[in-house]
């Protein structure tokens, strides 16, 4: 059963109203309200329910499972070459428990952390690339050739466990706006912060 707000509300004012006994003094109002009024608050605050996660910097209810495209990207790549093992937040690719992935950071902000319900791989968006601007595609971080060539393109199923940071993004990119992608991403960052 889902209750809304407005109807926690009512339910509140009428068991208030009929579990008045005769004679008994009568309700006073302000500080019924200010229980509905918290009531209401804690049921909003629960809306989003537990199928859903909140952005904490836009405060849009998003559903934490969503179809994406997904591709696999390696260090050794003729575009990579130049960075290393290195992503754009400045910390290592890694594999392992949790694997680095590279998205528009607009979309997915940098620290996104999400599952492939697939495989059940966890990964947090820490890289970007300039192919994966104005999409919502995520490319997976992998050790060798031969496994980004196995990967390649796939339709899958992603839980987000945890929302990034468009702040953290656009101060990551802000020195390096000489891009057009990641002047891009900087304008769709600075409109959720």
């Amino acid at each position: 059963m889902r209750f809304e707000p407005g109807s926690a509300l009512l339910a509140i004012l009428l068991i208030a109203k009929y579990n008045n006994p005769a004679g008994s003094p009568p309700i006073t109002l302000m500080p019924l309200k200010i229980s509905c009024l918290l009531v209401a608050l804690f049921l909003a605050g629960c809306a989003a329910g537990p199928n859903k996660v909140v952005n904490p910097h836009s405060g849009a209810v998003l559903s934490p499972t969503r179809m994406v495209r997904t591709t696999a990207y390696t260090h050794t790549e003729r575009d990579h070459i130049r960075y290393g093992r290195m992503s754009a937040s400045g910390t290592r690719l890694v594999t392992g428990h949790i694997r680095s992935a590279a998205a528009d950071w607009s979309k997915f902000p940098v620290g996104t952390k999400f599952r492939i319900k697939q495989t059940g791989q966890v990964y947090v968006v820490d890289d970007y690339g300039s192919a994966l601007v104005g999409t919502s595609t995520l490319d997976l971080y992998v050790p060798t050739r031969g496994e980004m060539n196995r990967w390649g393109a796939r339709v899958v199923e992603i839980d987000i466990i945890k929302w990034g940071s468009p702040a953290i993004s656009a101060k990551l990119l802000r020195g390096r706006t000489r891009a057009r992608h990641v002047r891009v991403m900087l304008e769709g960052l600075q409109k959720q912060i």
